[in-house]
């Protein structure tokens, strides 16, 4: 069992990291989403900075956690992307909901469920991180992956155990799978021609309502997820407003051998 606990937010430790854990005392978190599409050109740009985003998080040990969704309203534009999903074009639109905006567009950067803005802004990205870390939460959230199994040709099941405290009364537990270093060759479209690599793509996705403080969740994966480059994020959210009070995260590269 491999187990990622704190008082608000939380990262599991790589293996072998250097780099000074500077968790914010009070709690603080950025979870980042993005949502984006391999069959628009204007989010090549913006994917770098998720993954400029995520990867100076792990090298200072920050709770910044990266999330890329990838909606499928492109994939009748000329290229249909491989990772592109349905539920994840929902969620951008609940966001377009709350937000009172009722458009959708890629590339589109939440941070924390309340703050939205064109992804490939790093400004704006920069300011709406550095809030979140300082924004003290009061909603702990632990995470500990119970069981993996690899799987044959039906996928890869994750079972994840969590624990919160004092989660709003109609608060979400969103629990992804994402996964780093994947390449794909885009004939058309858009980005006709490219190789694109892309970090913080999301595999896997569910939410719940939480009933209960402590119980699991079971994820199934595709069956080519690299469980060495694999993270699972959970993170608690207000139904209503979209706010994320509590967000943790956990490394499957160390469950996996």
């Amino acid at each position: 069992m491999t187990d990622a606990s704190s008082t608000g937010a939380n990262r599991a430790r790589l293996p072998g990291s250097q780099a000074q854990d500077v968790a914010p005392p009070n709690g603080g978190f950025a979870v980042v989403e993005m949502f984006t599409s391999q069959g628009c050109s204007s989010c090549p740009p913006a994917e770098e900075v998720l993954t400029e985003i995520e990867r100076d998080a792990r090298m200072r040990g920050q709770p910044v956690f990266a999330l890329g969704f990838h909606v499928d309203y492109w994939d009748d534009l000329g290229w249909p992307d491989r990772f592109a999903d349905a539920a994840y074009t929902a969620r951008q639109e609940a966001y377009a909901r709350a937000f009172g905006t009722g458009r959708l567009y890629t590339p589109q950067m939440v941070v924390n469920g309340t703050v939205e803005f064109v992804g490939s802004d790093r400004r704006r990205a920069a300011t709406a991180i550095a809030s979140g870390l300082t924004s003290a939460t009061t909603t702990p959230l632990t995470l500990s992956v119970q069981d993996y199994a690899a799987g044959t040709g039906a996928g890869q099941r994750v079972v994840l155990g969590y624990e919160t405290e004092r989660p709003p009364e109609r608060g979400v537990l969103n629990v992804a799978i994402v996964e780093r270093g994947l390449e794909s060759e885009i004939a058309r479209g858009e980005n006709a021609g490219r190789t694109l690599r892309q970090d913080n793509v999301v595999r896997a996705f569910t939410s719940l309502g939480l009933d209960a403080e402590r119980a699991q969740v079971e994820l199934q994966a595709p069956p080519d997820l690299d469980p060495r480059q694999a993270t699972v994020v959970g993170y608690v959210q207000n139904d209503g407003d979209k706010a994320v009070v509590a967000a943790a995260a956990v490394d499957l590269s160390a469950v996996a051998g």
